[in-house]
């Protein structure tokens, strides 16, 4: 394999797809799902802003300067619901570039024609890897381009710690368009017909997004069995209005507490099996993945940083081994194909 004529398949693909007018329209379309997303986020953070400046005005007139303030409403929940819009969209654009890079060729026989000049299999199927990826990697940098100059066109501008997690947050996004684009370039090798490929491309690419993560959570349900039940408080009883006396025998509060301890255990073992059923079955999953990240870098405190890190690096481990598996799998098959 030469690198200089891998370069050159992947320019000829990258310049087809950006003057395509398939590759146009569908990235009109993500564009403006973006916008929409964007605005919907927009709208939220602002409303965010203003419950935050009446609680820190409360705060300020309850207690001074010294008080205790609310946490000010971060620009990435602006980032989230953009990205809750572009998930879908995103995942039709990677197999519209993906699904005829190899079956069209096959179809119109001009695949034949390609390999008959000085250039070998591998490097035709990394070039057209390498220049599918380069055209996702346009689309998303001018979505997210378009997302930060109306962001500081309105004054709205993230703090460095934000302008690093959208940094992250746009290489997990690109992992993901990247792991449906060789899903789709699979397909592309194996099936015989661009339409049944993108056919095929989409009906995995819902069961994958949508119907895996819900099989996924009522398997861990299955496995995970009958969530324990709360230890019932100890009472003396109620009086007229319904108010109830909590016991004050100390061996009925001492078994309460015990019984207590007991519950949180296995409350946490049963998470935790769920979790660990839940999080397998999702691992095949890169919309699952790919929020599962996002969210955790937008939401950091609603876990502790030890479980998050373990998150963000277990989603990106899915999505790079999901995107290798496929792109192997089309190699191998490609560099077997029978020509005749």
């Amino acid at each position: 394999m030469v690198a200089e004529r891998v370069f050159i398949v992947a320019r000829k693909e990258f310049a087809d797809h950006l003057t395509g007018r398939k590759f146009l329209v569908i990235l009109a379309f993500f564009l403006m799902f973006a916008l929409a997303g964007m605005q919907q986020g927009i709208d939220r953070y602002n409303q965010n802003l203003e419950s935050y400046n009446e609680q820190v005005q409360l705060a300020e007139d309850a207690a001074g300067p010294a008080g205790v303030m609310p946490e000010r409403p971060s620009v990435l929940f602006i980032l989230s619901a953009l990205l809750n819009s572009l998930v879908v969209f995103g995942g039709i654009l990677a197999i519209a570039i993906g699904f005829d890079l190899v079956s069209k060729e096959k179809e119109t026989r001009t695949l034949q024609m390609l390999l008959s000049h000085p250039v070998y299999r591998d490097e035709v199927i990394n070039g057209k890897a390498l220049g599918g990826s380069a055209a996702l990697g346009v689309a998303l940098a001018l979505a997210f381009a378009v997302t930060l100059a109306v962001l500081l066109l309105l004054s709205i501008v993230p703090t460095p710690g934000e302008f690093v997690s959208i940094g992250v947050i746009g290489i997990v996004y690109f992992l993901f368009l990247l792991a449906v684009f060789t899903l789709a370039l699979f397909l592309s090798v194996v099936v015989k017909e661009s339409g049944h490929a993108v056919v095929y491309g989409l009906a995995l690419f819902l069961a994958l997004s949508y119907v895996l993560p819900l099989f996924g959570t009522s398997l861990g349900d299955a496995v995970a069995g009958e969530m324990p039940q709360m230890p019932e408080m100890p009472i003396d009883g109620r009086d007229a209005d319904g108010v109830i006396y909590i016991s004050s025998d100390p061996a009925a509060l001492e078994a309460y507490e015990e019984e207590c301890d007991r519950y949180d255990q296995e409350m946490e073992t049963y998470q935790a099996k769920k979790r660990f059923v839940t999080d397998s079955v999702n691992f095949f999953s890169p919309v699952a993945s790919c929020c599962a990240v996002t969210s955790t870098v937008i939401y950091p405190s609603d876990m502790p940083p030890e479980d998050a890190a373990g998150r963000i690096w277990g989603g990106i481990a899915a999505l790079v081994v999901f995107a290798s598996v496929f792109f192997a799998l089309a190699y191998g098959k490609f560099m077997r194909m029978d020509l005749r």
